[in-house]
């Protein structure tokens, strides 16, 4: 028997193509013409694109830009960006120093894109990351190309020293005043004025920020082109540069890596070069105005009269925070209250929040310190000889640090409305609201303007449910317990106001123009005073309002309470009150 084969047509597999991008860099510590970036980026460009097995994504380039610190490549962050979203396969690179020089980047970077699936190949070196022994060989290679930036960086700054003993500054730094001509720093006319400017005003008692708002009120900028601050003023008058004379190696870098720049205090050889170029500021005004900031610096705020200081300021320590307490003015209930709250409030803290709540009044810590001292007024004079600090250990409890050693704990809580509140002030505040009416919801027309001619006092509006809906009623503020001068619904009052002053409808603006006020009396008479001084009388009577229901009310209402009283309601409320009859009936026999 035949028998039929069918051959099947398998269509060939075509393999896929790898996404291939290439990085290089160029950095100052190279051989910029063996190592040229356009070089990097011709030969890659040709090579990605002759293999037919690959497709070209691209050459990430940063130039002048050290390996030791990925952060600041944008080109480099631009390529992880691209392998996270998928766009690259494999990453070609020269060598390891030309992707990173710092280990530890390094590692986390190819550890990374190993994750994704991203190939990076090092060319020098012969390694793949993605091979068995790839990332222990990085590891030792890298190691090496770390090692090798730290001693290229030890041999910069070691020919920066030397030059520096030569009375060689390290590059043609920046100096407000100066300019550089050749090797030599030449002064700028116009500059060098604003600089014995700052020296003069300083030396006239004026403080940093003085000189700061001077300035910028005058619109004198920086060399930058920028407003000045006060550190700007503090870098003038502490540099020695104005005298004619150069200091190298005030600053350093810490280390290759991080390039965290840190101020010489001592940790390493200063050189003073004298002589190298025109003086804007003499030797000797320097000196004493180093002298003076040395001075000032002890003071503290005290020191700055453009401060608002007195004898508390920096003597009040939070001792969590280490911040000094700050002064502060506020408006509270219509009075001036001045006060004292931990630093770290003002700056608002969120990592670390100042665990002593509230603040200390001005009045409070007055008192607190002469109950310390014994004084029966405070002084300022025997509270700065006394005292060394005061520290806040809880809320309203201050620790005073006597300067003859002793300690004392003691208690300084806010009294609020008690420290103002004499007779004299309540007098004063009753006769202000018995004409001035408060600004809130509820208040009209009638509002300070109806008085009772018994107690003097005003009435005041309230509110009381009735038959007929919700109505106004004013009521003297001392009904129920002195007064027994009864309520004056409101929609009645205005009708009589209405009838009063000829009108058809009350109007509010009416009465205000031409009634002062309405006295009434404990007979129920009212009197109203006019403004122009004539008066008129009128004998209240109180409207009781009645509401008539219609046979259809009536008839709905009958409905309800009968659907409401079923034979189960009935009988439930005979057995309660048979219950309560029992108990009232045992009661009595009890007590008799």
């Amino acid at each position: 028997m035949k028998t039929v084969k069918k051959i099947e047509v398998t269509m060939p597999v075509l393999p896929v193509r790898k996404r291939v991008a290439a990085y290089a860099r160029v950095s100052a510590e190279s051989d910029r013409t063996m190592h040229s970036l356009s070089t990097q980026v011709s030969f890659y460009n040709e090579f990605i694109q002759s293999n037919p097995e690959w497709i070209f994504a691209g050459v990430y380039a940063d130039s002048f830009i050290s390996g030791t610190d990925i952060e600041r490549r944008p080109e480099f962050q631009r390529l992880l960006e691209d392998c996270d979203a998928g766009k690259i396969d494999i990453i070609l690179t020269k060598s390891i120093s030309r992707f990173a020089r710092n280990t530890v980047d390094l590692l986390e970077t190819v550890r990374h894109l190993k994750e994704m699936g991203v190939e990076v190949r090092f060319e020098k070196e012969h390694i793949n990351s993605l091979s068995e022994d790839g990332e222990l060989m990085l590891t030792l290679l890298a190691s090496m190309a770390q090692e090798e930036s730290r001693s290229i960086s030890e041999n910069v700054k070691w020919g920066t020293r030397k030059r520096m003993e030569q009375g060689i500054p390290n590059g043609h730094f920046r100096v407000y005043g100066y300019r550089w001509e050749d090797d030599t720093l030449v002064p700028v006319p116009e500059e060098a004025a604003i600089v014995r400017r700052i020296f003069q005003n300083f030396l006239d008692g004026k403080s940093r920020l003085e000189t700061e708002r001077e300035l910028n009120a005058e619109g004198i900028t920086t060399k930058q082109g920028c407003k000045w601050v006060d550190s700007n003023i503090k870098v003038i008058l502490t540099n020695i540069t104005y005298t004619g004379n150069l200091l190298l190696q005030k600053e350093y870098i810490e280390d290759p890596f991080s390039k965290k720049r840190r101020k010489n205090k001592g940790e390493l050889t200063q050189y003073f070069v004298p002589d190298t170029h025109e003086a804007i500021i003499d030797m000797e005004t320097f000196q004493y105005v180093q002298q003076e900031m040395a001075r000032r610096r002890e003071l503290g705020p005290l020191a700055n009269k453009s401060l608002n200081v007195c004898c508390f300021t920096g003597k009040i320590k939070c001792p969590y925070c280490g911040y000094s307490y700050m002064h502060n003015r506020r408006v509270k209930n219509g009075r001036n209250e001045e006060y004292w709250n931990c630093g770290s409030k003002k700056k608002k803290r969120t990592d670390t929040p100042c665990p002593v709540p509230g603040v200390i009044t001005e009045k409070a810590l007055e008192k607190a310190c002469c109950d310390v001292l014994g004084l029966e007024a405070f002084d300022e004079s025997a509270f700065t000889e006394s005292v060394d600090h005061i520290e806040v250990p809880e809320r309203s409890v201050l620790t005073f640090f006597m300067k003859d050693g002793r300690i004392i704990r003691k208690d300084a809580p806010n009294t609020g409305h008690q420290d103002c509140w004499t007779e004299e002030s309540r007098k004063k505040k009753s006769e202000f609201m018995l004409t001035h009416p408060i600004d809130r919801p509820g208040t009209s027309c009638f509002t300070t303007k109806i008085k009772c001619e018994r107690c003097g006092c005003n009435f005041r509006r309230s509110t009381a449910n009735s038959q007929t809906g919700m109505h106004g009623y004013w009521r003297c503020t001392n009904e129920g317990t002195e007064c027994k001068v009864r309520g004056l619904r409101e929609d009645f009052l205005q009708e009589m106001t209405a009838e009063v002053l000829s009108l058809d409808a009350f109007d509010p603006e009416i009465f205000l123009d031409r009634i002062d006020h309405i006295s009434v009396s404990q007979g129920w008479l009212l009197t109203f005073h006019f403004t122009d001084g004539s008066v008129q009388t009128r004998q209240w009577t109180m409207r009781r309002a009645s509401h008539k229901c219609s046979d259809a009310q009536k008839a709905h209402m009958s409905e309800v309470m009968k659907a409401r009283w079923t034979p189960e309601k009935k009988a439930q409320m005979s057995e309660k009150m048979k219950q309560i009859r029992r108990e009232k009936y045992w009661n009595s026999k009890g007590k008799s």
